[in-house]
């Protein structure tokens, strides 16, 4: 004899639970604020008078709307110049860097690689000691990459870090025995790494698109060292040469002009901070997902 169980509603939670929901609601509340005004205010700060953003009180809707920062930074041609640039090293360079890091992660999960813990050990040697600058820009010019996209690409190609992550993904992701029953049925190792372990890396694959991806958008500092030309240079030290360029014009006798300039100058700073982030925001939520299963995936062993 069958005996039905009718749930007559949903389980009733005890004062305990209750008051775990609600304190849990606020305290998750509270710092979604704190994460997320910042971004507002710049946003806010971006299109709003900077008398009123200087005064210092909190903005929650645009007061006396001004928006000279972004016409300036819309009319200055290199602005294009440097968003096309970046948008090359960073589609290449993300492309450069998987090729580099994916297979080296797999090779790196093998336990049969020969000197796997040696090769191991110099790639994680890298991550607290390096040449330095100088010997970096020496092999950049002995090499004749200066001034061309490889000198941007080929230094940061493969991260010890995101190594260690994809080495630990394929380390718990793919299975030994995996491995062990397409030998069987005579598959190769290359087979196996792009027709079985390339299908099952797509999380890792869009986590480190994500970080390399990020790393070269922001990139600036090896951009100054490496390249000359302007018509080269990247979103990130364009924007830095449009607020230097108003600092520089703002010397002037007039008074009225230079309040003006100065007004501009601060709220271009906004303006370049909403400029240079609003792609990485606008993709992040698609990768996001991607993002945190392949951190916590690959963070297992890492």
């Amino acid at each position: 004899m069958k005996e039905h169980i009718r749930r007559k509603g949903p389980i009733r939670q005890s004062a305990g639970d209750r008051a775990f929901n609600i304190v849990n609601a606020i305290v998750m509340t509270l710092i979604t604020v704190v994460i997320v005004y910042p971004l507002y205010y710049v946003l806010l700060a971006s299109i709003t008078d900077p008398v009123i953003v200087n005064s210092g009180k909190l903005l929650f809707y645009p007061e006396s709307p001004y928006f000279e920062g972004y016409a300036r930074a819309f009319d200055y041609a290199p602005l294009w110049t440097g968003y096309g640039n970046t948008l090359k090293y960073t589609v290449v360079g993300t492309a450069v860097a998987l090729l580099c890091t994916i297979p080296a992660g797999y090779a790196l999960s093998r336990m049969d690689l020969p000197g796997r813990r040696v090769i191991m050990f110099l790639f994680t040697f890298t991550m607290f000691f390096s040449g330095g600058i100088i010997p970096l820009y020496l092999v950049i010019k002995s090499l004749h990459m200066y001034d061309t996209i490889w000198a941007i690409v080929l230094p940061v190609a493969v991260s010890a870090y995101n190594l260690i992550v994809c080495r630990s993904f394929f380390d718990t992701g793919i299975p030994t025995e995996m491995l062990e029953a397409a030998r069987i049925d005579g598959c190769t190792d290359f087979k196996f790494f792009f027709r079985i372990v390339i299908p099952l890396s797509s999380t890792i694959i869009a986590v480190m698109c994500l970080f390399y991806a990020t790393a070269l958008w922001n990139m600036f500092f090896n951009p100054l060292m490496f390249l000359s030309g302007k018509e080269n240079m990247p979103l990130q030290v364009v924007l830095r040469d449009l607020v230097l360029m108003n600092q520089a014009t703002s010397m002037t006798n007039n008074a009225e002009e230079i309040a003006m300039r100065q007004k501009l100058v601060e709220q271009l700073k906004y303006c370049i901070v909403v400029l240079a982030a609003a792609p990485l925001l606008i993709v992040y939520p698609f990768l996001q997902k991607y993002f945190a299963k392949g951190v916590m995936v690959g963070a297992v062993k890492g």
